[in-house]
């Protein structure tokens, strides 16, 4: 098991010349679809937080992982190919890289988390109970 990577450039780092560009790629465009995201390292992988977790992205053996619980239903039909366990998608190495569809991905993992935001943000607090 590799060590934990201090950030994203490590993390990126810490693989073969032809995966770095690949995260590379996925990296900006993960980036250039959540603009105001922080960037962070978190369960080992890259992700990316804004009002929530957006996306986790990591290199595996044969495949780059993107870890989003995809709700959209629209975005979920143009990802079901790449389906993987448990609601992640798998994007082989042997094909070009959708960068376009997982940057669909990320701004509709941005809208659900705003959404969910401004939801709590506006829901009535419940009367507090005074204990006596």
């Amino acid at each position: 098991m590799k060590p934990p990577a201090a950030d994203v450039d490590d993390y990126i780092r810490q693989f073969p010349p032809e995966v770095q560009e690949i995260l590379a790629g996925v990296r900006a465009a993960v980036r250039a679809a959540a603009p105001g995201a922080e960037e962070r390292i978190s369960y080992r992988m890259p992700a990316l937080f804004q009002e929530g977790a957006v996306v986790y992205f990591a290199a595996f053996k044969r495949h780059i992982g993107l870890f989003p619980p995809v709700e959209d239903p629209a975005v979920r039909a143009k990802v079901a190919r790449y389906a993987g366990p448990k609601g992640n998608l798998q994007f082989p190495y042997g094909a070009p890289m959708p960068l376009d569809l997982i940057a669909d991905v990320v701004r509709a993992r941005v809208a659900a988390n705003r959404a969910k935001a401004a939801a709590k943000k506006n829901a009535p607090r419940r009367a507090r109970k005074i204990a006596r």
